[in-house]
């Protein structure tokens, strides 16, 4: 598998400066520390916070995501690799307003501990308040009793845009931390892997699949997913991703939704807006309002093959939230 790469070993740190350079009205990068980005205009005090952050490899998250409207800060770690407890806190102590941040992050081992491990610090050194929002929105990844084991996929966009929404329009605290936790409630994701992604240190597929093989669930970095089974058709492949969807967050006729149709890296828009067709189509049929649509690449695995679902179901406040404008270098939203 061919990359334009120079060192493999300076991936992230050659892909951090090229984003620096190249949106320098959106985002600034820390001298405290290379792998901590802020957004390039001032925030005012009395603002709350949003900090964000994961491993490199899913871009345009978590980078592109900085900016009004949405996050004010992100950790950038290695591929597929949590960012370490320093550059979390530094991020921290830079988009502090005097009201506290408030974390975002996916529901992994490494970055519980380490968002964690920056919480307390940013506590001790500094007494800034932090609250923490884990994202566990991939159904694939745990049954419904145990929600709490669920995985963080790609519906911490939709998080996101809710907190920083909230954030953004003067919030309090409290009120940001319960934004992002509703809307973490409010969704689930389904996806589909069709071929796997090549990590640059190795050069080799991070999982095997055959030629006409699909795998439903299967997880961002290659976590298995529920079953292994022949390519099948677009329609049936989006039927089966939404009915899991709905038989885990049963949704009523006449009730709102956003939607997110998410490529993983290498699925073409044609694709993608096929599948949306259908999911457009099966809600139709239920009965439930589409208020806002979002289709593309908005959390990818390198270049994996695939895509995933989202659905969140959207009271009037979620609605005005994910309704309002944002200014990101990877995403903007009027």
């Amino acid at each position: 598998m061919k990359k334009l790469i120079n060192n493999p070993r300076y991936v992230v740190e050659e892909m951090i400066e090229g984003y620096v350079l190249a949106h320098p009205n959106h985002v600034r990068q820390l001298s405290e520390n290379a792998r901590s980005i802020v957004t390039a205009k001032e925030t005012r005090e009395g603002k709350v916070g949003v900090l964000i952050g994961g491993g490199s490899g899913h871009e345009p998250a978590f980078m592109g995501y900085v900016g009004d409207g949405m996050a004010d800060g992100v950790a950038v770690g290695n591929i597929f690799a949590s960012p370490p407890p320093d550059p979390i806190l530094e991020a921290t102590k830079v988009i502090d307003k005097g009201e506290g941040v408030v974390y975002i992050y996916g529901n992994y081992a490494g970055d519980l501990m380490n968002f964690s491990m920056a919480a307390e610090l940013a506590d001790l050194e500094s007494g800034i308040k932090v609250g923490s929002v884990i994202v566990t929105d991939d159904v694939a990844s745990a049954p419904k009793d145990e929600m709490e084991k669920r995985r963080g996929i790609a519906g911490e966009f939709f998080v996101t845009k809710a907190a920083g929404a909230a954030a953004d329009k003067g919030f309090g605290f409290d009120d940001v931390v319960r934004i992002a936790q509703k809307a973490n409630d409010s969704m689930r994701t389904m996806g589909v892997g069709l071929t796997p992604c090549s990590l640059p240190q190795t050069g080799k597929p991070s999982f095997e699949l055959e030629e006409n093989e699909m795998e439903i669930g299967l997880g961002h970095h290659g976590e298995p997913g529920l079953e292994k089974g022949e390519l099948q058709p677009a329609d049936q492949v989006v039927d089966r991703l939404v009915r899991d969807i709905f038989a885990d967050m049963p949704i009523e006729s006449g009730e709102k939704v956003a939607v997110l149709v998410n490529g993983l890296g290498s699925t073409t828009r044609m694709e993608l807006y096929i599948m949306f067709r259908r999911v457009k189509h099966l809600l139709n049929e239920k009965g439930i309002v589409i208020h806002r649509s979002y289709v593309g690449d908005y959390s990818t695995s390198l270049e994996m093959g695939g895509a995933s679902i989202t659905i969140m179901k959207l009271d009037d406040e979620l609605a005005e939230l994910v309704d309002h404008p944002a200014d990101c270098a990877m995403y903007t939203q009027k």
